[in-house]
């Protein structure tokens, strides 16, 4: 199976070095055996609770609910998959519908919970907004089936290229560098940056951009954060594009040992402030197993920080509408997964349910 495609030459871009893009900060140096240490601990030695008992709950969505959706409504897919409709067309942020963010799916990461609308099921799709290319956020077979039925493909520099090697015609796909904006229907995309890292296989590490992206529909503005470390770029796009009405930060797959490439909660709300959001949503959570943490525990640790800095939090259910001009703080779904085990625990052998 081949792992890679051809990349384009993006020379012109300020990102890129040496034929490879980098961060605004440098990334430490990764030492053998670090990655040997950290590989180990994935393999064989993940404690206990990384995945969730039984399937998280999941509200199904149907065509025909999504059909009557007034716009701005927003739908949690799973992991950082995004459904929303601006301007009468529904968009789709880095869309994963596989079993698997693998390159293969025999292995890997599996999915927690199935998503609540099955792939064939979609409404018609005006655009697809792409953060990077890792199998968690870019994922082949989707992309495949989206080729002929998405209108357009918004990606940072490179990824773009793989989706055009992957049978995207290439009038649909739009390649942005940070800073840079396109429009569709009114509604602008602002692809700014994001300290992180790319790459699908071994000969590939950095080829192709990584972004976040702004959202501006009139008056609304949303942040959708893809993967990212914290770094000064959350004030710059604040003060550029802020105040946002909703951001959508990753919350997730974090670890002390990996601070540069991906946010610890604390620096979730950080990085929420920075930006002068309103409401905060929590992603790239929920669905796979990424880290060495319990699988519950960044919608605990976000929770109660938002509650000690005052910062409105919605936490829609997988599936779970969210009005976008009026957001719902959600409920604490997550502990309906652990209050059933515990109900299974307590309940006597024999006993009538």
């Amino acid at each position: 199976m081949t792992l890679t495609v051809p990349i384009a030459n993006h020379a012109q871009s300020p990102q890129m070095q040496g034929g490879h893009f980098t961060n605004v900060a440098p990334k430490p140096k990764e030492t053998v055996t670090g990655t040997l240490k950290l590989l180990w601990e994935f393999l064989f030695d993940r404690p206990a609770g990384t995945t969730p008992p039984q399937a998280p709950p999941v509200r199904a969505v149907s065509a025909a609910e999504l059909a009557s959706a007034p716009d701005h409504s927003l739908y949690r897919l799973g992991h950082s998959t995004l459904l929303v409709k601006l301007r009468g067309g529904w968009w789709l942020t880095d869309p994963v519908f596989s079993k698997r963010a693998s390159p293969v799916q025999w292995m890997g990461p599996k999915r927690f919970h199935a998503p609540p609308i099955a792939l064939h099921d979609l409404p018609p799709i005006r655009g697809v907004l792409l953060s990077h290319d890792h199998y968690d956020h870019l994922d082949r077979a989707t992309i495949k089936y989206l080729a002929s039925r998405a209108d357009v493909f918004l990606t940072p520099l490179g990824v773009g290229d793989r989706l055009i090697a992957w049978g995207v015609p290439r009038e649909r796909v739009r390649q942005l560098d940070w800073w840079q904006e396109t429009e569709m229907d009114g509604v602008r995309f602002a692809a700014t940056p994001a300290q992180h890292f790319s790459g699908r296989g071994l000969r590939d590490r950095d080829r192709t951009l990584w972004a976040s992206w702004v959202i501006l529909d009139d008056g609304l503005r949303l942040f959708f954060s893809g993967d990212t470390g914290y770094f000064d770029g959350f004030r710059q796009i604040g003060e550029r594009y802020g105040p946002f009405d909703v951001t959508f930060i990753e919350t997730g797959a974090y670890d002390a040992k990996w601070p540069f490439v991906h946010m610890q909660p604390e620096q979730t709300v950080q990085a929420h402030q920075d930006l002068r959001g309103r409401w905060l949503v929590p992603i790239h959570n929920g669905t796979f197993d990424l880290a060495l943490h319990r699988w519950d525990e960044p919608f605990e640790r976000v929770s109660a920080l938002a509650t000690q800095r005052a910062i409105a939090l919605a936490t829609p259910g997988m599936g779970e509408r969210l009005d976008l001009d009026a957001p719902q703080p959600g409920s604490p779904w997550w502990r309906k997964v652990k209050a059933a085990q515990d109900a299974r625990r307590i309940t006597p052998v024999g006993s009538a349910m």
